[in-house]
């Protein structure tokens, strides 16, 4: 697995750069904790939505208020449902390195997007860790309500948080990679 990895950045590292770590997010449908307050949201969008566009057809109204309910019955849809396939999509195209000169985060839906951090201008790492070893490490200062824009539940909402290796496997055992290499810069 190392060797699939180490060949997804080839192009991204530099002349004298070596790579110390690369990962992957977990796969799969997860619930976070923006969801507490998220689900109940989407279930009462997209139930008003369903019953007032049900209405609607039933009543026999004009097309107008018929084709009016539609774009709000996707939405509703994709907020209940859509937005857990995308996350995982997201996360399924999304690679991490820790080379011994900065972090690279690798994603995009449609495109490559490619992040990369100085581990020498770097100054804040917040490592949140489960019991069961996986966590997120963030790179930067974290936004006081940055836990409700995590994930890919709503397009552009990731860039008002600061760049992360999100549910990783053993992120203690990285984080301490990550501020050993800080300390060999």
């Amino acid at each position: 697995m190392w060797y699939e990895m180490s060949s997804v950045f080839q192009n991204e590292l530099d002349l004298n750069e070596r790579l110390l770590w690369s990962g992957r997010p977990k796969g799969g449908l997860k619930l976070r904790t923006a969801d507490i307050f998220l689900i109940p949201f989407t279930l009462m969008w997209g139930g008003f939505a369903i019953f007032w566009e049900a209405g609607v057809v039933t009543s026999g109204a004009p097309l107008f208020f018929v084709l009016w309910g539609v774009p709000f019955v996707l939405m509703g849809f994709y907020l209940i449902f859509g937005r857990f396939f995308i996350d995982a999509y997201q996360r399924n195209r999304t690679y991490y390195a820790l080379t011994n000169e900065r972090v690279i985060i690798l994603s995009g839906l449609f495109n490559r997007n490619v992040k990369s951090v100085s581990l020498r201008t770097l100054s804040e790492i917040n490592l949140n860790k489960k019991r069961n070893g996986t966590g997120t490490i963030t790179f930067g200062p974290t936004h006081p309500m940055g836990w409700l824009y995590g994930g890919n539940w709503w397009p552009g909402t990731a860039r008002y948080t600061s760049p992360a290796f999100e549910m990783i496997d053993h992120a203690q055992e990285v984080y301490d990679k990550i501020r050993e290499a800080q300390r060999k810069v």
